[in-house]
């Protein structure tokens, strides 16, 4: 292979790669059927929503930022970008979904399926719908 092809191959193989990141970010992150059909064993419960926001300050503001709206320091050279979790889109879809992301994690979002128990999860569940309530978005 002369260096016209290898040059030709390099930037072939560089378009590849660059598309494949293009439509890795443009489609959408949606959780299993079946996750929606799983409860939220502390939803409406104040401490537990308490809890979820301590967590949340610990895990998630670092990228999310700390209203939820996906603007923290370390989320803003991320791609995709992070979740605005007091978003329509995120707050349409059921506590189980949610659960099921926070758990399962996708790149560049971490699984916390180690770092924190089942109750921590959803008690994160719980703070982020706190995040989708007007009070919250100012």
């Amino acid at each position: 292979m002369n260096t016209i092809e290898k040059t030709i191959a390099m930037i072939a193989i560089s378009l590849f790669l660059l598309s494949a990141t293009l439509i890795k970010q443009t489609v959408p992150w949606v959780a299993p059927k079946d996750a929606d059909a799983v409860k939220n064993p502390v939803k409406d419960n104040a401490t537990a929503t308490a809890d979820g926001k301590k967590l949340y300050t610990q895990y998630c503001a670092v990228c999310h930022g700390a209203k939820g709206k996906g603007d923290g320091p370390a989320g803003i050279a991320l791609t995709p970008r992070p979740a605005d979790h007091s978003s329509a889109r995120i707050q349409s879809q059921t506590d189980g979904a949610i659960y099921w992301k926070i758990t399962t994690g996708k790149a560049p979002m971490a699984s916390y399926k180690v770092p924190l128990k089942d109750e921590q999860r959803w008690e994160l569940v719980n703070y982020i719908r706190e995040l989708g309530k007007p009070a919250a978005k100012k």
